[in-house]
Parts: structure tokens; C-alpha cells; sequence
């Protein structure tokens, strides 16, 4: 058989498995044969998603599931809204090329347009953009790059419970990093303030902490070339970051000609009810990582930074498949989206309402020792009523009890004892009752 015929033949193999709990057990058990050990939310969601809408999704095994992860966080309008897919399919059906590596395009065009139109006004104005490869672990490595070569300088700040990629840079400045030469600041938290005081006391001391430890001659830190910082730490376990404090280290860093990086990977896009994470303090930083939502649910990831650190030489920082047309138009579509329908202000309503509710469900659930976050961005800090310390088995078993009940959470924070919820931004009131619920009769049942 020719090499044409065994294609056509393959061509004609239905895909393995299909639907129904038998077809679902199969698909996970070749998934489990096949890849790789480092896979992650297949371990805690054995699900087969085969159809999915809004906030729903549809398994092999006929069941449905509320999705509250909502890859995590990259679903800003929940899973094939019309908008997006409008934008997808126009994109096929004009013939236009898919891959086009960095060529301008009317598409990019149209993506970069909306961008700029929806930054803080302050950046808009006198920005540039680089498209990065599809992660935004990328992303992070590029603003790293950029601030390095426009500042002449190797040093980083970043701070402790930081999430910023899995590449080296990314990871070596994120909060689990070991053996690497990046100066670790504390983030303000209430719950488990490291100076012991909490509330905007604890924010001032990492203030000045900041300060001190940058203007001491015998701190041991020389200048460095950038400051990283995520407006609400998600991964690190959904910690806020105080709106004063992050004016002030943005007043720390200018005085001292320190590039500030916004890390927005996970908080843009209305997901903590602005549209971007530091909208909430007014800070406008030198350097905004952005990816997920971006992408309107494709790989998508730039930097948007000031125009004085553009020192890059052609090549400095490139990647194959940073032109992804369909990303971009999905991205457009998403973006106008959000801003046409005030999705971040509805982010801000629901999610403080939400917030409540978990806050009073707190109050006769021993189990849990905080609650936080901001707009749709929602962590539940599960502990041992007795000594409070972290609990992460029993925030294990209330994941696998709100997915048992139809709801879709991951874990995340220090022991992953921090059950997260990142629904879509058109998240109904309905939708929201029915995710409280399922997540409130979870709760007692692990604790039995």
C-alpha cells in the first residue's frame, strides 16, 4: 500500500472510544497508559468532556458539570460563546492565512487595536507590544529579557506565594523556586501575614521592607532590572494585593528606576472587576504580562510596555507560532466583548456578592479559616478547625465532593489547601446560586 492509500485508509478509522461511562473509563485508562506523569488536572477531574457551553460542561459519561475552573481562568466569556465562534469561523471562511509567524495582518491588526483601546490610559498612549510564543510562561520570560537589556542590569524582585510560569525565568521567580538569584519580598495577606499583624499594617511593613532592603548598602541586593508582581497572587492561594501597597511599590520602584511588571496573566480581562488587576489601585506599570483570556480560549500571549524599553534587536525574542490568527480573532471579539457589556463592573457585583455568601458560610463551617478575593477571582482557605493549620486532604475531598455534586473547583495556595473558583464572567445569578450550593453541601460532607 502506497503511502497515499495508508493515509486515505487511516482517514477512514473512526476516532477511539465514544460516549457513555464505559467509552469515558477507556479514554481515561489509555490517557493514563499514554502521557506523561507530569499531567495534572486529569489526576483530580476524571472527566471526559465532549460538549461544553457557558459555564457547562458535558462528559462521555452523560453527566454534567458547572465549570468553575474555567481553564484556569482563560474562559472569560465561559466555554464556545457565540462571539468567539463567530470570530473563528470568519477567519476560515475568509481563507486567510492561519500561520503567518510575525507578518502584520488585517486580524492582528484589529487584536492589537482593541488591546490598546481597553489598557490603562497611561501605557495606551506611548506602548508597544510583542507577541510572544502561545503561553503566557512566555511572556514572563520576555518582560524578564526586555527589562534586563533596557536596564543593563541582571537582578529581580518578586515575592513570596508568586505564580508565574513553569520555563526557567518564569519558575525561578515564582514563590516554589529554589537555588536562584531573585530577591523573594513578603506579599501582604491578612490570614497568614508573615510580620504576624495583617490588614494595612502588614501591607506597610512590606513596604517598608521593600524600601529598606533596596536602599541599605549592606542589604546585599544590588539595583535590579525589575520588580514582578501580580495584582492578586491566584496560584499562591487568591491574595488581593492591597491597593495602597501596590501604589506605593510603584512609588518605590519609580524612584529608584526599577521596571514595574504587572503579571496579568491570570487577573486581565475583567476577571477581578476592572478590566485590568491594577485598574483597582490606578497604578499604571512599565511592563503588563497578558495571556489566557486574552485569546479569547486560544493560546495567546504579548507584553504590552513602555516605549523607552523597546531595545529589543530583531530576533531578540521570537517565537513560531506567535502569530496565531485565530487566537487573535477570538481575542478581538473577546475583548470588545467584555468592554461593550461591562462585564468587569458585573464581575465586581457578582463576585462581591458571592464573596459574601462564602464569608457567611464561613461563620458555621469550622473548616474554613478565610475567605477572599476580588470580582470572579475566589478563594476558600480549608483548615484544621483545631490548630488551624493548612488541610490539604480535606480540601482534596471537598474538591472531589463538589465534583461528585456537578461542580468543576481547583485547589491552589500553600499545601493546596485553597479551593478556587474562577467562573466565566457571564456567570448568571442563577448559575452563581447553584455553584454556592453545590460547593456548601460539599463542605460538611468531606468533613464526615
Amino acid at each position: 500500500m502506497s503511502l497515499t492509500e495508508q493515509a486515505a485508509a487511516a482517514a477512514q478509522i473512526p476516532p477511539q472510544g465514544g460516549r457513555g461511562p464505559a467509552a469515558a473509563e477507556g479514554i481515561l485508562r489509555r490517557q493514563a497508559q499514554r502521557e506523561s506523569a507530569a499531567r495534572t488536572y486529569a489526576r483530580s477531574l476524571p472527566i471526559v468532556p465532549v460538549r461544553a457551553r457557558g459555564l457547562t460542561i458535558e462528559g462521555a459519561d452523560g453527566r454534567r458539570y458547572l465549570d468553575c475552573l474555567s481553564g484556569a481562568g482563560t474562559l472569560a466569556l465561559g466555554h464556545n460563546h457565540p462571539v468567539v465562534l463567530e470570530a473563528i469561523r470568519g477567519v476560515l471562511d475568509s481563507g486567510a492565512p492561519l500561520h503567518v509567524l510575525d507578518l502584520a495582518t488585517p486580524v492582528k491588526d484589529a487584536f492589537t487595536t482593541e488591546l490598546f483601546a481597553n489598557l490603562p490610559a497611561g501605557l495606551a498612549a506611548d506602548a508597544r507590544v510583542q507577541f510572544c510564543g502561545p503561553a503566557g510562561t512566555d511572556a514572563v520570560e520576555a518582560a524578564l529579557k526586555l527589562v534586563r537589556a533596557a536596564s543593563g542590569r541582571s537582578g529581580l524582585l518578586a515575592f513570596a506565594g508568586a505564580y508565574h510560569g513553569m520555563t526557567a525565568g518564569a519558575l525561578a521567580a515564582s514563590g516554589g523556586a529554589t537555588d536562584v538569584r531573585v530577591t523573594r519580598l513578603p506579599y501582604p495577606q491578612d490570614h497568614r501575614c508573615p510580620f504576624g499583624v495583617g490588614g494595612a499594617e502588614g501591607a506597610r511593613l512590606s513596604a517598608a521592607w521593600t524600601e529598606s532592603l533596596l536602599d541599605d548598602p549592606k542589604g546585599g541586593v544590588p539595583a535590579p532590572a525589575g520588580m514582578l508582581v501580580e495584582p492578586v497572587q491566584g496560584e499562591g492561594g487568591v491574595h488581593p494585593a492591597p491597593d495602597d501597597w501596590l501604589r506605593r511599590m510603584r512609588e518605590i520602584t519609580e524612584a529608584r528606576g526599577i521596571p514595574l511588571i504587572a503579571d496579568e496573566v491570570q487577573t486581565g480581562v475583567g476577571r477581578t472587576g476592572a478590566f485590568w488587576g491594577v485598574d483597582h489601585s490606578g497604578v499604571v506599570p512599565d511592563v503588563m504580562v497578558l495571556s489566557k483570556a486574552i485569546g479569547g480560549s486560544l493560546p495567546l500571549a504579548v507584553i504590552v510596555y513602555r516605549s523607552e524599553l523597546d531595545v529589543w534587536a530583531p530576533g531578540a525574542h521570537a517565537g513560531t507560532f506567535r502569530g496565531n490568527q485565530l487566537a487573535m480573532a477570538a481575542g478581538t471579539a473577546t475583548l470588545a466583548y467584555v468592554r461593550r457589556n461591562g462585564l468587569a463592573e458585573r464581575a465586581a457585583e457578582l463576585g462581591g456578592r458571592m464573596l459574601t455568601a462564602l464569608r457567611g458560610l464561613a461563620a458555621d463551617r469550622p473548616c474554613i479559616g478565610d475567605v477572599r478575593g476580588r470580582g470572579l477571582m475566589l478563594g476558600v482557605e480549608i483548615v484544621d478547625p483545631e490548630t488551624g493549620a493548612a488541610a490539604p486532604d480535606q480540601a482534596a475531598a471537598i474538591r472531589r465532593g463538589c465534583l461528585d455534586r456537578g461542580l468543576i473547583v481547583e485547589l491552589g495556595g500553600r499545601h493546596g489547601a485553597v479551593v478556587r473558583l474562577l467562573p466565566p464572567l457571564t456567570l448568571t445569578d442563577e448559575q452563581a446560586t447553584a455553584v454556592l450550593d453545590r460547593l456548601a453541601d460539599a463542605i460538611p460532607a468531606a468533613a464526615h
